[in-house]
């Protein structure tokens, strides 16, 4: 990529991750692109829709995401309080942007999406913590990784959509409650 065209790519994600949380990720695209001082076009020669715009910008959670599994497990602490602060982390970041986390619950399922291969990356994440846990005794049978992360980003679209500020911890202690060996 071309200097200017390096800085214009990020300007664009930089505006889009200001105006993506003032207004959420149905923002108008035009919107960044005047804030981000390029041209609708250059924008768009760039990001062709608005997925590709919020998936640009997973990669920063995805890291994040990622390098969160591997601390939880680092912890060693017990399964309810490693998969309580692992989820809450894990909402964190998916709730970063308003609407974020229903696009992302979309897109787990969906191999054409472009965010596709992130939310792969953020279930392989996932999946590390759960295996952890099952690998020690401390679940019970037959918890599916890819379901917990459904039932987690399902509470996550919930708290992100909902006009009221809800607490996702009571929910997300059903999940653990449902999950861990009592």
């Amino acid at each position: 990529m071309r200097a200017d065209a390096r800085r214009n790519y990020d300007k664009i994600l930089a505006t889009a991750r200001i105006v993506f949380t003032e207004r959420g990720t149905d923002a108008s695209l035009d919107e960044i692109a005047r804030r981000a001082e390029v041209g609708p076009g250059t924008l768009y020669r760039h990001f062709p829709t608005r997925e590709a715009l919020v998936d640009a910008l997973m990669q920063e959670w995805t890291d994040r995401v990622s390098a969160d599994a591997d601390a939880a497990i680092a912890t060693g602490a017990p399964a309810p309080v490693m998969l309580l602060d692992w989820f809450e982390h894990f909402i964190e970041h998916i709730t970063l942007h308003r609407g974020a986390a229903t696009k992302i619950c979309a897109a787990m399922d969906d191999p054409a999406s472009p965010m596709y291969r992130k939310c792969h990356v953020m279930g392989q994440a996932n999946r590390r913590v759960i295996e952890h846990l099952d690998a020690t005794g401390e679940l019970r049978d037959g918890v599916d990784p890819a379901n917990v992360m459904r039932l987690v980003s399902g509470i996550a679209s919930v708290a992100d959509t909902s006009r009221a500020d809800i607490a996702v911890r009571p929910m997300l202690e059903v999940v653990v409650d449902g999950i861990v060996r009592a």
